[in-house]
């Protein structure tokens, strides 16, 4: 059996804790840790932790360094083998770590997601995870059991062991040593996708990503950033750019990474003509900025690509455009992808 590395990252989030830390302390299984990676909280958090759970472990940082720097920082702290992210917001049954300690069998498994359902309506899955991740051929993310904002019952439809694009930074599990030599979590994308770019990187190497269906957790989600929120257009556009300019292979980058732009700038003049300027400013400023980093994220393209194995775009990439089979075909299960 593996063992597990529970890292929660919180900040000013003690109601989080106090509804679902719970769950997770009363996990049956032989060999786990539970680390909170506090981001300066000054809310009572550590002290009501220290006092209800004196197991857990607190790793206490001097600020608010977000997902991706608090769980960097919380590694040092952990002792086993797998790393399991798991946000403040995640109700878990008692038996989850099981499932996923069967999907690590597969020694090419890098990363692990177990089934994600929503906590408010526990028939559905959630928006962030569902039953595991994908991206179309231009970068587009959706999910087994959610494409943009159709959201699917949980049927047992999608209860089969099959490897995704990239699992949800919800609830991520991940071979330790595998995150330390892909240099974890890629802090200049602060929010969204910071998830996908690593399970990204980790398949460039050789590696898949695995899905443990008979591992369910419940997750509250929309705590970090709210639905149509401008900021969250944002992180998503331009963290999407990072991302594919990072990962693509060269024929990709070649032939798709252009016609990826002109669907941003489509979407864009929608939303305008929707009448959301904010929303029309978000992606406009993502992609301001993406240029002005073109210099440093080409950098890390340079040194990623003489490290990848892969010299194509990983097999669970999916070769159509989700936005042709959504919003054109209105394809709304993933089911019924081609």
């Amino acid at each position: 059996m593996k063992g597990f590395s529970i890292i929660i990252v919180t900040w000013n989030a003690l109601n989080h804790l106090k509804n679902y830390l719970p769950s997770v302390v009363e996990t049956e299984y032989p060999d786990f840790e539970i680390i909170i990676a506090d981001n300066a909280s000054d809310d009572g958090s550590k002290q009501w932790i220290k006092s209800t759970y004196p197991d857990v472990k607190i790793a206490t940082f001097d600020r608010n360094y977000g997902y991706c720097g608090g769980n960097n920082r919380a590694v040092p702290f952990t002792e086993k083998e797998i790393l399991l992210f798991l946000n403040n917001d995640v109700r878990v049954d008692k038996n989850w770590l099981h499932g996923i300690n069967k999907a690590f069998k597969d020694d090419m498994t890098a990363a692990v997601q177990p089934k994600m359902l929503s906590d408010k309506e526990p028939e559905k899955f959630e928006y962030a995870g569902a039953a595991g991740g994908f991206i179309d051929k231009y970068g587009y993310p959706f999910c087994r059991g959610r494409i943009f904002e159709e959201v699917e019952k949980d049927e047992g439809q999608y209860d089969n062991n099959r490897n995704l694009f990239w699992a949800s930074g919800a609830a991520l599990a991940i071979r330790k040593d595998l995150f330390r030599e892909t240099g974890g979590f890629d802090e200049d994308f602060e929010f969204h996708m910071e998830e996908i770019d690593l399970c990204w990187r980790l398949q460039n190497l050789g590696y898949q990503i695995g899905y443990a269906p008979d591992s369910v957790v419940y997750h509250l989600g929309g705590g970090s950033l709210p639905m149509g929120s401008p900021r969250k257009v944002y992180y998503n556009f331009r963290n999407s750019l990072f991302m594919l300019w990072k990962n693509y292979s060269s024929f990709s980058l070649r032939k798709r990474f252009g016609i990826r732009i002109l669907l941003d700038i489509v979407a864009a003049w929608k939303a305008l003509a929707q009448g959301k300027p904010k929303e029309w400013w978000a992606v406009a400023k993502a992609h301001l900025h993406f240029l002005k980093d073109l210099g440093k994220v080409s950098r890390k393209r340079a040194y990623l690509q003489k490290q990848r194995v892969n010299k194509d775009d990983p097999d669970a990439m999916l070769n159509f455009s989700i936005i042709w089979q959504h919003f054109l075909k209105a394809v709304k299960k993933f089911k019924n992808l081609p």
